[in-house]
């Protein structure tokens, strides 16, 4: 199927509902980078915790890879940053720190396989059985992004650690896909309709400052949300697509 129709077949998925994704249990989100959390499933963190889910966030790598040439934010400088966004842009989510696990495996470097991504696999089983999780979403495998098919990898590694758990998988670049790349599967899934929160995802977004705005204005390289794709994800619903066992 090529990506155009997979995708116009996504934005057509029946609207289900947490438990359609989790169960009677909590939820964990993995993010590749600090942001993605906020951008893909902004809604469904809002909604888990309004329903009094246990709500866990799993970030991957460390953020240090947006700006690479910038020397008022040299990479450690630019980790302790992201890190501080993201904490604020879950708050505005309803989600505490004391909820977030940051993995800090390197931005644009994250490995699918071998020791480093066991050990990550491993902890995000972790946060799993500790939160009693029905459920966990991971970027979408298909993303044209080494670390949202790397953080796929992982959890796709965890996932025999924790049986029983139902995973689905929130696309973020790949709706810039060219259309006529080839989608070997069918789309299966829902879309939550995640209305009743867009203002407070709106405003995580926003939270990750050195993403969407002029912050970090010292290096002409460096990286930030082009404005149509923030749009993208202001609409009323997320989609998350079944990953087969």
């Amino acid at each position: 199927m090529r990506a155009d129709a997979f995708l116009a077949a996504a934005e057509a998925l029946p609207f289900g509902r947490l438990d359609d994704l989790a169960g009677a249990g909590g939820l964990v989100v993995v993010a590749p980078h600090p942001d993605d959390e906020s951008l893909g499933c902004g809604g469904l963190i809002a909604e888990g915790l309004a329903a009094g889910r246990a709500l866990r966030l799993v970030v991957v790598s460390d953020g240090a890879g947006s700006h690479p040439n910038s020397r008022a934010y040299p990479p450690e400088s630019l980790t302790a940053l992201r890190e501080r966004e993201t904490v604020e842009a879950a708050s505005i989510l309803g989600l505490g720190p004391e909820h977030i696990t940051f993995l800090r495996l390197p931005d644009g470097a994250v490995p699918s396989s071998g020791p480093d991504a066991e050990n990550a696999a491993r902890a995000i089983a972790g946060v799993a059985a500790a939160s009693a999780a029905g459920g966990i979403v991971v970027t979408w495998r298909h993303d044209p992004h080494c670390d949202h098919a790397a953080s796929a990898a992982i959890v796709a590694l965890a996932r025999p650690l924790c049986p029983g758990l139902r995973v689905h998988a929130y696309p973020v670049w790949g709706w810039s896909l060219p259309p006529d790349t080839e989608i070997a599967d069918e789309p299966r899934g829902l879309r939550l309709d995640v209305s009743a929160h867009r203002a407070a995802k709106e405003r995580a977004i926003r939270a990750h400052g050195s993403q969407v705005t002029d912050l970090i204005d010292d290096d002409p390289e460096g990286f930030r949300l082009p404005p149509e794709m923030i749009a993208r994800f202001l609409g009323s619903h997320e989609i998350f697509l079944e990953v087969a066992a």
